[in-house]
């Protein structure tokens, strides 16, 4: 395994489905100036997860507001449909989920040849093995540690093997995929994530849902982090 103070800083991903929407720009803008690089966009369809939450229009007026990076994961039924219009839209990376599309590997190789780096997730409930097909493929794996379709969850700590595993798995091919972790994750339980071998948290309801706002809920997992060192 790859040591893990040799590895870049840790990434922290803000899910903007718990930020305010009547303040996106400010939002966004809060989380730039508290030196957070990346946004998580959550596009939910009401079919392939029991939610619908938002999709291009959000996403493009995000990208009008602010520069942060675009992170994309398309909770939606067959998203081959629609990646030309996230990425025409402002997506500067998509996740699709394995179990979303019956052509994983084409569905990556579309995000690439759009100029976009490429993701690949999966249900807690799917097998570990359904990604390990595209891992060379691949820009970013996710581990979603909640069930998708909702924020606010509990983490599902037996998650935190399925990081250490594909983190083995990344580690054997010489992959530079970011590992990200999303669900459930809090400043409490950052430490162990990245211990096991993530290289990206997604947070929504612990940074924006924070007393003081997302700035402070940005502050709080910087330390968590710093512990690292």
């Amino acid at each position: 395994m790859t040591d893990a103070a040799a590895r870049p800083p840790v990434i922290l991903s803000p899910s903007l489905l718990a930020c305010d929407f009547t303040r996106l720009g400010e939002e966004l803008a809060t989380l730039k100036n508290a030196g957070v690089p990346w946004a998580h966009v959550d596009v939910m369809d009401g079919q392939f997860v029991p939610n619908i939450s938002f999709g291009l229009p959000i996403l493009a007026a995000a990208r009008r507001a602010s520069d942060l990076y675009m992170d994309v994961h398309l909770m939606i039924e067959q998203p081959e449909r629609f990646l030309h219009d996230f990425a025409e839209a402002g997506a500067d990376g998509m996740t699709v989920q394995v179990e979303s599309t019956r052509h994983i590997h084409r569905a990556v190789g579309q995000i690439r040849e759009l100029g976009k780096r490429a993701g690949v997730t999966l249900n807690p409930g799917t097998p570990l093995e359904m990604i390990r097909p595209v891992l060379a493929d691949v820009d970013l794996v996710l581990v979603m540690s909640v069930n998708p379709g909702f924020g606010g969850q509990k983490f599902i700590g037996s998650s935190v093997e399925r990081v250490r595993t594909v983190r083995r798995w990344l580690d054997e091919i010489g992959s530079a995929a970011e590992l990200q972790v999303d669900g459930g994750v809090t400043a409490a339980n950052a430490r162990e994530l990245v211990e096991a071998g993530a290289t990206n948290l997604v947070a929504g309801s612990a940074i924006f849902g924070a007393a003081g706002g997302a700035a402070a809920g940005v502050q709080a997992f910087q330390a968590a982090l710093a512990e690292q060192a």
